[in-house]
């Protein structure tokens, strides 16, 4: 599903009046998430989960190409834990 797939089915849940202002409110959402998450907060749903910020410490890959080791830069990675209510409907 795409982000256009999601705000057509808020669109035609009656939730907003027009698909164009669906996206605008899809986009906004997104985009509050993005910002949250780059600022160093975490996000927590709770019952549905939980965003978070963690650091993923430099380390040594190989090429699988080639063989040859390789160093990988550390870096920040976002993070999803599914709540206990997500996992049920999944379920």
């Amino acid at each position: 599903m795409t982000k256009k797939d999601f705000a057509k089915i808020l669109f035609e849940t009656g939730a907003f009046p027009s698909k164009a202002e669906a996206e605008r409110k899809v986009e906004l959402f997104l985009a509050t998430i993005e910002n949250t998450l780059a600022s160093g907060e975490e996000l927590n749903f709770i019952g549905w989960g939980k965003f978070e910020v963690v650091e993923r410490a430099e380390r040594i890959g190989r090429n699988p190409k080639t063989g040859e080791e390789i160093k990988i830069e550390a870096k920040k990675t976002v993070k999803f834990k599914p709540g206990k209510t997500l996992v049920d409907k999944v379920n």
